[in-house]
């Protein structure tokens, strides 16, 4: 996930002018023989210029990872990318999809609901190696990863964290876990 988020680093603040993916999923994020993660189908990117105000666009995603705004109104910023990136953090980390919550309940409301205190209720339970007080240390760890997720999936963009911030928080907890 620090590959995928590397890669909209770059995309968003590496470019001369910011290229926003407009369609990150799981399925377009490839892995190749050393299990680093490549983003993949490009066709509905945009290219925001410098003296371009809003973008809009008729061009749909995929739902479930559709930032509001972008679903709503149609309005591309970089912005709508953290969404979705923190829609596939949250998918990868509990191994359910977007779209498998009946009514009002979402992802992001699910794991919300149940952050701090029973992480372990939604995540993945492949990817929790420890017992005893390493355990701990790991859902700790797993709840920090959920916290940036949930901050890439605010509601308004304004209130979204960027790609720069993110890739440095995750660098940051693989740090930890490492040192678990």
């Amino acid at each position: 996930m620090i590959d995928v988020a590397c890669a909209l680093e770059y995309l968003h603040h590496g470019c001369s002018s910011p290229v926003i993916h407009c369609d990150l999923k799981p399925s377009n994020v490839l892995l190749d023989e050393d299990m680093v993660a490549h983003l993949s189908d490009f066709g509905i990117s945009k290219l925001l210029g410098e003296d371009q105000g809003d973008l809009y666009t008729k061009t749909l995603a995929t739902l479930g990872y559709i930032a509001p705004e972008y679903g709503l109104e149609g309005l591309v910023l970089t912005k709508c990318d953290i969404y979705s990136y923190g829609v596939l953090l949250l998918e990868t980390f509990t191994r359910r999809k977007p779209n498998e919550f009946e009514g009002d309940l979402s992802l992001k409301q699910w794991v919300s609901y149940s952050l701090p205190d029973a992480v372990m209720d939604v995540v993945d339970t492949n990817l929790v190696t420890a017992t005893g007080k390493g355990l701990q240390k790991e859902l700790d760890v797993v709840a920090s990863i959920m916290k940036v997720a949930l901050d890439c999936c605010a509601e308004s963009p304004a209130r979204r964290t960027n790609m720069k911030d993110v890739v440095g928080k995750l660098q940051n907890i693989k740090i930890q876990l490492l040192a678990c």
